[in-house]
């Protein structure tokens, strides 16, 4: 009921704004021909618009050079198809706003949107690469760690921020300098049919939805070089709540459905529905609260993970000193996921990190901190396929040594970050009130480790637990350090 009655708010207000004319953008001299650049004249459409009632400034088909722009209240960007919104390639044509650079701006406004079947391009890698240019020349300053621009100097797409009722409907989004469109601390947004082509370059997101209010991303197509769908919370003044993604297929070498690298106020009622992720080197959903916030009332219903590093991934940590994170109230179900024994990755312009390897595949993961419990996890029609094969020699950790497991509270939060672990289905640790119902685990090699290990565990009931594991006579669960552990058929 809380679900369909945020969407419904969400629907009401964005889906069907009230504009009052149409304005061709040939109007106020945009030029269609790729380029002229055409930044102030787009822009005086856009202020033009605003000024008299709002509308839509319609772009039809041609290439539209130009750099940052800031959309108005009541104005709607409508591209046509075969209408293409081009970044300039010179990244002195952008500018820099609360500490982000972007070709589209809006900030405090209210009935906003970009719709249509056009494309908008940010020219992002060669954009990222001119600006190496500039620094080696001394024109921008910025420390190129790693031979990279930082991501606050590279322009995303879109950055929006403390805006009301906004729509993002039916464009392609491609190739963002930095990450790709981010929505941060907006209230009534609605993603809707979008395709974002978004691996151009490092940090390229697929969107970013920060500390934002009554959010739907639905019907959508991701590929991404970094995190697919990413939830933020970069203040611990705001919450990330009331956020539905549905019926979306996402592929990356990053995560698939991310919230928490950035969790200093925390999450509350996101609703995770009938996804598909696939080829993607890390895990098909992350959620972490390691900076002093809360993840709390989370579902996922009926997730698809095909060729995917790792399936799930829940992670409490201590990046700031005294600031331990909450998380509560996961309910993840009906899920079918194939882990493979190869990198899920493979061939993406930017392919996740080597460093990773050489190492065995990692179980999902459930870990919390010493004082700092996950709590109320439940995981109900489960089925997850593994390759199996676990190599022996690798910096093992056996069932006997399970407190050499390191508890890495500041690290950044990943599934690999543990490295070895001593289960390859599942491995719990630091958690209570543990549900496992209807729950197959599939290894089509034999493993020298454990299906499922629990750590530390208060109250765990697994019901309909079946591990299948070629030429294995060992225990599919062990349990160390746990009290209230139920096992039955």
């Amino acid at each position: 009921m809380k679900k369909n009655l945020f969407l419904t708010l969400i629907l009401a207000s964005c889906l069907n704004p009230v504009f009052s004319k149409d304005y061709n953008a040939s109007l106020f001299g945009v030029k269609s021909n790729g380029t002229t650049l055409n930044t102030t004249s787009i822009q005086k459409g856009i202020d033009f618009i605003s000024e008299n009632g709002g509308g839509r400034l319609v772009f039809y088909v041609g290439r539209y050079l130009t750099g940052t722009i800031h959309l108005k209240s009541n104005v709607t960007i409508q591209l046509e198809e075969g209408a293409i919104l081009v970044g300039s390639p010179n990244p002195l044509d952008y500018e820099k706003k609360t500490n982000w650079t972007a070709l589209i701006f809006a900030h405090d406004q209210s009935n906003i949107g970009i719709t249509g079947k056009g494309v908008i391009d940010g020219q992002g890698f060669t954009v990222a690469n001119n600006l190496v240019d500039l620094i080696h020349k001394g024109v921008v300053k910025d420390p190129l760690r790693y031979d990279r621009p930082n991501e606050t100097i590279r322009p995303q797409n879109i950055y929006f921020r403390g805006c009301r009722n906004v729509t993002i409907k039916g464009i392609i989004l491609k190739d963002p300098g930095s990450w790709n469109q981010q929505y941060d601390q907006c209230r009534n947004v609605v993603i809707d049919g979008i395709t974002v082509d978004s691996k151009s370059y490092w940090n390229n997101d697929g969107v970013d939805i920060v500390d934002c209010d009554s959010v739907s991303v639905t019907n959508s197509y991701f590929d991404a070089a970094d995190d697919g769908i990413c939830l933020k919370s970069h203040s611990p003044d705001f919450i990330c709540q009331n956020v539905y993604i549905h019926n979306n297929t996402i592929r990356t070498s990053a995560n698939g459905i991310k919230f928490g690298t950035a969790s200093y106020g925390g999450f509350r009622n996101i609703r995770i529905m009938n996804n598909l992720v696939f080829d993607t080197y890390r895990s098909a959903i992350t959620f972490a609260a390691v900076d002093g916030g809360v993840v709390e009332d989370i579902v996922v219903d009926s997730l698809r993970s095909i060729n995917t590093g790792n399936v799930i991934f829940l992670r409490i940590g201590e990046r700031r000193a005294g600031k331990k994170g909450k998380m509560k109230n996961i309910s993840i179900s009906n899920v079918y996921a194939e882990v493979p024994a190869t990198k899920a990755d493979a061939g993406y312009n930017y392919e996740g990190p080597v460093e990773d390897l050489p190492r065995n595949v990692s179980p999902s993961s459930i870990v919390g901190m010493p004082d700092a419990l996950i709590e109320n996890v439940t995981l109900r029609n489960i089925e997850i396929h593994y390759p199996g094969g676990g190599n022996p020699d690798y910096a093992k950790v056996g069932l006997d040594e399970l407190d050499k497991v390191p508890e890495m509270a500041a690290a950044y939060p990943e599934f690999s970050m543990f490295k070895e672990l001593p289960a390859w289905g599942f491995y719990v640790r630091h958690a209570s009130a543990i549900k496992f119902e209807n729950v197959q685990l599939v290894c089509d090699k034999k493993d020298y480790r454990t299906a499922i290990v629990l750590d530390d565990v208060k109250g765990a009931e697994l019901k309909a637990v079946i591990v299948n594991e070629p030429s294995t006579r060992k225990e599919s669960v062990f349990s160390h350090r746990s009290t209230d552990v139920r096992i039955s058929k």
